[in-house]
């Protein structure tokens, strides 16, 4: 049996997060000791990894929780995986796009700086957000 702090340390993580897990239904809850501690099999070290990894791949916790439990039921998750690293991927395409289309604008608006100091233009408060094209 290990506590906590020994599951948690195995599997890369802190007590905290073993915990978390533990709330939001991602591990099956330890066993206590007389003293309320928790105990944990060796079991729940390759689980706590997998949680572990799929968080650096951005899964979410409640991804993960649906990820984990299709497998507890005995089905394969991995159609499940797929679609959501496609959802992420798409996000991730989105984002880059709108941050592309930001650095567009804020180039702009330098420029249009550079010309308004150039001109000796006056503004309300600063002119080049004054100026500035709507995103």
């Amino acid at each position: 049996m290990l506590t906590v702090g020994r599951v948690a340390a195995q599997a890369g993580l802190s007590p905290k997060a073993v915990r978390l897990y533990e709330a939001n239904g991602l591990i099956d809850p330890p066993e206590r000791t007389a003293a309320g501690y928790r105990t944990y099999t060796n079991d729940a070290v390759p689980v706590l990894g997998f949680i572990r990894q799929a968080q650096a791949l951005g899964l979410s916790l409640k991804e993960i929780k649906d990820i984990l439990d299709l497998q507890r039921r005995g089905e394969q998750p991995c159609g499940l995986v797929t679609d959501l690293l496609d959802q992420h991927l798409a996000d991730i395409d989105r984002r880059i796009a709108d941050l592309e289309a930001l650095r567009t604008t804020l180039q702009y608006a330098r420029a249009q700086a550079d010309q308004a100091v150039g001109r000796g233009e006056d503004a309300v408060v600063c002119r080049i957000i004054e100026n500035a094209p709507s995103l």
